[in-house]
């Protein structure tokens, strides 16, 4: 849930505005007394602090498409009435949220390309390309009078994604020579030892277990990793399978990729009320629901609600994703609805191939990253406390003199006299389904 404002010659800079999901700290939650299922909320950061001073936003910046980023703009932007910078993909689904929530054509959204550099107030802002789990992921270097922030957003090194250019360390390298002040930065595999795999690793993975499947594959992924999608159709044809996805997140984002080129010509995708009538060996399916997420399409196969086919004994259900701490109930009581339907269930955590890739750095490459960019200070964000820790004794064991770690709302003086939390902002949570 991002919500990142940097301040300087009195106006802000807002980066990101995410929600949250199955916040298990907002209460009460909501119990259906027919099914006894609770209702988790969606929550979004409280703005209350920009909107108090909305008329020194200098602009709003959305890295990346990712919900935890931009899933909150469109209904905290009527309090802010700022306007948003971010590229042509991310703004692509952004304006499909407008639409929904209708503010089309209300809101100023400028388009810049990835690399770009604009001028935006008292900041020159530079888009660096990274590679993670969608289109168009952003690092953005903030330049001031005072000193130069990169904000890493979320990313990791992948030299051989599927969509998008292979990680470029050289804009990186320079940095190390330009004094840069500050990195703030993804902590959420700092706990993680190693490299993160490859997207195309992981592609070669799901192409051996689907390729051993005999009945109906049903593969549950994130709807915004448009490269796994990707992987998938690719596995589609070579395995004689007809892909299909069930879900309206992914149906929303398959039509962003074609709409903004990012999705091959080769791959063909068929309308999911007409997976039923294929022959079981012949259909590859991708659907929602891979946390264990009720409403989603994979609950719905697994309760033989969804009406355009019925999951059988024989079947296989992949999960090409992690279970996101605080979700493993949930997800485990969705295999065990699959498995008392005699299907197969492999998880990316059990399974002897690499049939999921994180889209986030681990241990050696936040090394390399502050080997190359060499700041005086890192600020670990994107994450839990344990990750944050772990992530600024990486950044010292590689040479960085200050890491400040805090809380939700720490303020901290970054130039130009750096020093210890200075201020802190009252910050909480606001749920979006009221």
């Amino acid at each position: 849930m991002n919500f990142n404002v940097y301040g300087h010659a009195n106006q802000w800079l807002i980066v990101d505005c995410g929600v949250s999901f199955d916040e298990p700290l907002v209460a009460p939650y909501k119990t259906s007394p027919h099914t006894g299922v609770t209702k988790h909320r969606v929550v979004a950061p409280d703005p209350t602090f920009m909107t108090e001073r909305r008329d020194d936003i200098a602009a709003m910046v959305i890295t990346h498409a990712h919900e935890d980023h931009i899933g909150a703009v469109a209904a905290l932007w009527p309090r802010l009435r700022c306007r948003i910078i971010t590229t042509p993909f991310t703004a692509a689904v952004l304006q499909r949220k407008l639409a929904q929530a209708g503010l089309v054509g209300k809101v100023p959204v400028d388009i810049v390309q990835p690399g770009a550099q604009k001028t935006v107030g008292p900041y020159t802002l530079q888009w660096l390309t990274m590679t993670h789990s969608i289109p168009e992921p952003q690092a953005l270097l903030i330049h001031t009078a005072v000193g130069s922030v990169l904000h890493t957003a979320d990313w990791k090194i992948d030299g051989q994604p599927v969509s998008g250019s292979p990680f470029n360390a050289n804009p990186f390298r320079a940095l190390g020579e330009s004094d840069l002040l500050a990195v703030v930065g993804d902590s959420t595999n700092a706990t993680k030892a190693g490299f993160s795999i490859s997207e195309r690793i992981c592609a070669e993975g799901l192409f051996s277990t689907i390729k051993a499947c005999k009945g109906r594959v049903v593969v549950g992924c994130f709807g915004s990793n448009i490269a796994r999608l990707v992987s998938l159709g690719r596995i589609a044809n070579k395995t004689g399978r007809y892909l299909a996805c069930v879900g309206r997140s992914l149906e929303n984002m398959v039509g962003v990729a074609k709409e903004t080129g990012y999705w091959p010509d080769d791959v063909t995708v068929i309308t999911p009320s007409h997976v039923g009538y294929l022959p079981p060996e012949e259909v590859l399916v991708v659907a929602t629901g891979s946390q264990g997420e009720r409403r989603a399409a994979l609950n719905r196969l697994a309760t033989d609600a969804l009406p355009f086919f019925e999951l059988e004994a024989g079947d296989t259900v992949i999960f090409s994703s992690i279970v996101i701490p605080g979700n493993e109930k949930p997800v485990e009581r969705l295999v065990e609805k699959l498995v008392a339907k005699q299907v197969s269930v492999i998880q990316s955590e059990h399974s002897d191939l690499p049939i999921h890739a994180s889209g986030h750095p681990c241990v050696e490459e936040l090394k390399l990253m502050y080997q190359w960019t060499r700041p005086q200070i890192v600020i670990p964000v994107h994450g839990e406390p344990v990750h944050l820790a772990a992530h600024a004794e990486v950044a010292k064991s590689v040479g960085v003199r200050k890491t400040y770690v805090g809380l939700n709302g720490d303020m901290y003086l970054l130039a130009p006299q750096p020093g210890i939390r200075r201020d802190r902002v009252s910050t909480g949570r606001i749920p979006l389904d009221q």
